[in-house]
C-alpha cells in the first residue's frame, strides 16, 4: 500500500489540480484515484486537506442534456414550495427554517 504524496499549501507541483480547479477548467476527475494531498496548517486544529488530481488524466465535463436540465428545474422548484402554506416562495427555502419566511415569522410570533 503506497501513501499519497503530501504537499504544503501553495507548493503543489504543476500538473495537479483540486476538484474545483478542474471544474473551472471544464474538466472532471474521470474516475481516477486521488493523486496527492494538499495540506494547509491551522493553529489549534488539524490541517485543512484538499485532494489533488492529475490534469493530464482528467476528462472533459459531460454536457448538460435536456433531461438533466429538466430534472434540476423540478428539484429546485420542489425546494421553493413551502411545506406549511404550500405556496411557491420564489426562492429556495433554507433548511434551517424548514418553511418560507412569512410562515417562520408567524410561527415565531405565535410561540
Amino acid at each position: 500500500m503506497s501513501a499519497l504524496p503530501v504537499y504544503r499549501w501553495r507548493l503543489a507541483p504543476d500538473g495537479y489540480a483540486t476538484y474545483r480547479q478542474l471544474r473551472a477548467m471544464g474538466l472532471r476527475p474521470g474516475g481516477q484515484d486521488v493523486a496527492a494531498e494538499l495540506q494547509r496548517p491551522r493553529r489549534r486544529r488539524g490541517p485543512l486537506v484538499a485532494f489533488l488530481y492529475r490534469i493530464d488524466r482528467a476528462k472533459p465535463v459531460r454536457p448538460m442534456t435536456p433531461a438533466k436540465r429538466a430534472a434540476l428545474e423540478r428539484a429546485n422548484a420542489a425546494r421553493r414550495i413551502c411545506p406549511n402554506c404550500r405556496r411557491d416562495a420564489g426562492y429556495r427555502i433554507p433548511t434551517s427554517l424548514g418553511m418560507c419566511t412569512p410562515c417562520a415569522d408567524s410561527s415565531a410570533s405565535a410561540a
